[in-house]
């Protein structure tokens, strides 16, 4: 019997398996028969090159069979055959990679405009950091089937000190004044279904490790913002599993470490300060930067890589926030966005960012990008697992397309085109234990992205999107376009609100 007839049976009896619910090497129980449906589908992308992002070299000339969501196989296309009545995709010159995750996420423009552009963009995963009732809305009707969108996972309400940076701004918080308050929040979080619950700026340093210690105790994650008064080292100790964004790590690593905090924890900031905060503080964070020892630093993020504490540089968010007068006003992106929105954006942006800003600033953002771009590369380089997020919510920030705009920030930042990719695929899935999903293997969740061309030639090529995968679904181009041009024609046809929105911020 030749190889391939072994391998092509190999497939169909996978397939054959798996239209019984019988386990084919993916550790799925046995159940009784059931009627074929669109599910039972088998999918064949061929002659493709497979970046699977575990980190091996390309595979040229693939085969990967897809069946009830899963991958069957992934073989050379000389040694497997292609199971009849398979659906057959035309995958050569084009390159396979797994579904792209958004590991910081706020949603704002609604169920017409946020999830077709995640899937759209390749986006299969989406970690939403603020609980709202949206977001809920939608992972139980995509967990049901009955709509198409990411796997979603979604925080708390932000947790944050008192007075709050959030106070009087209209979004979702809640100001835990003491350790009891602190530990009370956690504990009506995960019995209201948080998947972890997300701690801000102004904790006190009671009231931190306070939520830090119920946690660990009621086995749900705690995650966000370090707060002014606590280390970054104290906060990786006590468990919080990532760090977002690259405000606080300086402090860490400065060779000024302790006349800063002394000078950052005197600052006075007033309820809804959010971006007062952001002022008051930018002197003293481009003080901790200009003073960066590289070998204290070496041993905070050795610190945090032993601890598995993850970072998300939100780059995208600290180009904004860095060089606010930069932003293109012209993007064409901006189209897939309602009136409302873009209004808003531009408004934030004149009075909240732009208003009474100097040439000095403008500098000064300028270099302390540059550094952040440093900054991150020397955290790669330490093993400190590096998430791909965006904030998006935060003005001109995209749903879907910001992420891969994201991935380009990191690349400009020195790693390389293969830990890029894997920021926003296996990263991912580690910090969410799930086994079954970051990378393309046989027995993982089909949600793959088709690309025109090789990412791992330039990031940038993971916007070459030709077709996406959802979880065995295959969005193919007409379909995708067809997504894309439904979005614009939303965006434009929603009224604008008598009431603005919230106010955008690094969250």
């Amino acid at each position: 019997m030749q190889r391939s007839d072994i391998s092509r049976r190999t497939v169909l009896a996978g397939a054959a398996g798996l239209a019984t619910g019988a386990a084919v090497g993916l550790g799925r129980a046995s159940a009784a028969p059931r009627e074929p449906s669109a599910a039972d589908r088998v999918t064949a992308i061929t002659h493709v090159t497979v970046i699977d992002a575990t980190g091996a070299p390309a595979k040229r000339d693939t085969t990967v069979v897809l069946r009830d969501g899963r991958i069957l196989a992934v073989e050379p296309s000389r040694r497997i055959g292609v199971p009849a009545g398979a659906e057959v995709i035309d995958g050569r010159g084009r390159f396979l990679i797994p579904g792209l995750a958004n590991m910081h996420n706020h949603t704002f423009d609604g169920e017409a405009i946020e999830p077709p552009l995640h899937i759209a963009n390749g986006i299969t995963t989406v970690r939403d950091m603020t609980a709202n009732d949206d977001t809920s809305r939608w992972r139980r009707e995509i967990e049901a089937g009955t709509r198409l969108g990411p796997r979603w996972t979604v925080g708390s309400p932000i947790v944050d000190g008192s007075p709050s940076l959030w106070e009087g701004l209209g979004a979702p918080y809640i100001a835990a004044a003491t350790p009891e308050e602190g530990r009370a929040t956690v504990r009506a979080q995960k019995d209201a279904g948080a998947d972890f619950v997300k701690v801000y700026t102004r904790l006190s340093r009671p009231t931190f490790f306070a939520i830090a210690d119920e946690a660990r105790r009621q086995r749900i994650p705690f995650l966000g913002h370090v707060s002014d008064f606590v280390q970054l080292t104290e906060a990786s100790d006590a468990g919080l599993a990532s760090v977002e964004h690259l405000f606080q790590i300086w402090y860490d690593t400065s060779s000024r470490e302790e006349e800063l905090r002394r000078d950052i924890t005197a600052v006075p900031i007033a309820g809804g300060e959010y971006n007062g905060w952001l002022n008051k503080m930018h002197p003293y964070e481009y003080a901790a930067a200009r003073s960066y020892d590289r070998h204290k630093a070496a041993g905070v993020f050795a610190r945090l890589a032993r601890n598995g504490t993850r970072v998300t540089p939100t780059l995208v968010l600290h180009t904004f926030t860095d060089m606010p007068g930069d932003t293109p006003m012209n993007d064409p992106r901006y189209a897939y966005f309602p009136a409302a929105t873009r209004e808003f954006w531009a408004y934030a942006l004149e009075l909240i960012y732009l208003n009474g800003r100097t040439p000095e600033q403008d500098a000064r953002g300028r270099e302390l990008f540059e550094r952040r771009l440093s900054l991150v590369n020397d955290l790669d380089r330490a093993g400190v697992p590096l998430l791909a997020g965006t904030d998006n919510g935060t003005s001109y920030l995209m749903p879907g397309f910001s992420l891969h705009d994201e991935l380009a920030r990191l690349s400009q930042a020195g790693l390389s085109t293969m830990r890029v990719l894997q920021t926003a695929t296996v990263e991912p899935a580690r910090y969410l234990g799930a086994r079954d999903r970051g990378t393309i293997e046989r027995g993982n969740v089909a949600d793959l992205v088709l690309l025109d061309a090789d990412p791992l030639r330039d990031i940038r090529n993971t916007t070459r999107i030709n077709s996406v995968v959802v979880r065995g679904r295959v969005i193919g181009p007409t379909e995708r376009q067809r997504m894309l041009a439904d979005v614009k024609r939303a965006a434009t046809a929603m009224p604008v609100p008598a009431q603005p929105k919230a106010a955008t911020c690094p969250c």
